[in-house]
């Protein structure tokens, strides 16, 4: 089993075992704000799930049906994330609607709250391991799961802080009213989460600054070559595809136009991990003079 499926199979665990922390200090306290909280923790548990399947997928190799591979399956795993987040943000806002016509205080509140920090350490420091792995793997599932844990973190933090209020003030109106606070917060987690996913889906250029490093990887060691131009890139999941037209004198054999695609080739995969690099060698009457020009 790899480490990226090891750290999604213990996004599963980990989110089952917040979940149980959450609904306990939402039974011991009657607490509609922490009942938001746990409901989110439900959104993680299916996410987790979703994240370990996408995982598997997106890691089997390329086949006749699919020859640039299956990576693009993670993408479905942040999306189908960002909707459960949605559905959660509606059913908390109408349960925190209710409880603005009958408040009540919260029981047990310290031993509610100790329950709730808990989880809420938990999810913290398995954040930092999504993060660590997503970026190291270059994972968008568990990039995004691990951004949807920060989200639940701070959530979680203001909960914890505003039911203390409720309980030292006796002002009941602010546990519905942290409720809904915590159900627009998600909303626009889960709105950022299938925007981004979308962006993947679709074919959406790399960011400017990686792209920066691509051009200047390019001209760099591209030497004997005349110009390159129509660059493209595309995220596909942990892999980024490059592509453009590198411009060569006529007179240039074969293996020399081979041994510069070689260098740039190098040079790319050096900045990215897993790249997959197509270069078209064109003759020098084909030179646009704009797009990425060798120095």
């Amino acid at each position: 089993m790899s480490r990226t499926l090891r750290v999604a199979a213990g996004s599963v665990l980990i989110a089952c075992a917040v979940l149980a922390l959450k609904l306990g200090a939402w039974v011991l306290t009657g607490s509609v704000a922490l009942f938001a909280d746990a409901l989110e923790s439900v959104v993680n548990v299916a996410a987790a799930v979703a994240t370990l399947v996408a995982v598997q997928f997106s890691a089997m190799p390329p086949d006749a049906n699919h020859p640039y591979g299956h990576t693009k399956a993670e993408y479905f795993s942040a999306v189908l994330e960002g909707a459960l987040i949605v559905v959660a943000a509606i059913v908390i806002l109408d349960e925190a609607w209710g409880a603005i016509y009958a408040p009540r205080a919260p029981e047990q509140a310290a031993v509610g709250l100790l329950v709730s920090m808990a989880a809420t350490a938990i999810n913290a420091g398995w954040a930092a391991v999504l993060f660590r792995q997503g970026r190291r793997a270059n994972s968008p599932a568990l990039s995004a799961d691990g951004r949807h844990l920060v989200a639940d973190v701070v959530t979680s933090l203001g909960v914890v802080a505003g039911v203390g209020a409720v309980a030292l003030t006796g002002i009941l109106w602010l546990d519905p009213l942290l409720a809904a606070l915590t159900a627009l917060n998600i909303l626009w987690s889960g709105g950022r989460l299938v925007r981004e996913s979308v962006g993947g889906l679709m074919d959406e250029a790399v960011e400017p600054g990686l792209l920066g490093r691509i051009r200047t990887a390019v001209s760099t060691h591209a030497a004997g070559a005349i110009e390159a131009h129509d660059l493209r890139t595309r995220h596909a999941g942990r892999i980024t595809f490059i592509e453009f037209h590198l411009v060569v004198p006529g007179s240039m054999s074969v293996d020399a136009a081979h041994a510069i695609c070689d260098r740039i080739e190098t040079a790319l995969k050096a900045e990215m991990d897993g790249a997959i690099i197509t270069i078209h060698v064109e003759p020098e009457g084909k030179a646009k003079h704009h797009g990425v020009l060798v120095l």
